[in-house]
């Protein structure tokens, strides 16, 4: 690590669930995990191994962040969001 990188105390548990994003389709509870996990690394001063996997599954499944962010705020618009979640990963935004 890095002289001033940090480690995120989430960061084991969100490495494994973006090792499942790394394998799994850009569905509903998918695409919110995704992005919960860029907005929580976005700027973080370290784990740039996990934030690299975020950036890998985006162009797995070719999306820009925009583009991500777009498609969960029409979730969340349309309560979608709230019944697709997961009881693991529902309201974990810390």
């Amino acid at each position: 690590m890095a002289i001033g990188e940090q480690t995120h105390p989430q960061a084991s548990k969100d490495q494994a669930i973006v090792d499942r994003l790394l394998q799994s389709p850009a569905d509903t509870p998918h695409l919110l995990s995704l992005a919960r996990l860029r907005i929580r690394y976005k700027n973080f001063p370290g784990a740039r191994s996990l934030q690299r996997d975020l950036d890998t599954v985006l162009q797995q499944w070719h999306l820009t962040e925009e583009e991500l962010f777009a498609q969960t705020r029409a979730l969340y618009a349309s309560g979608a969001a709230h019944a697709k979640q997961s009881t693991e990963e529902q309201q974990d935004w810390s």
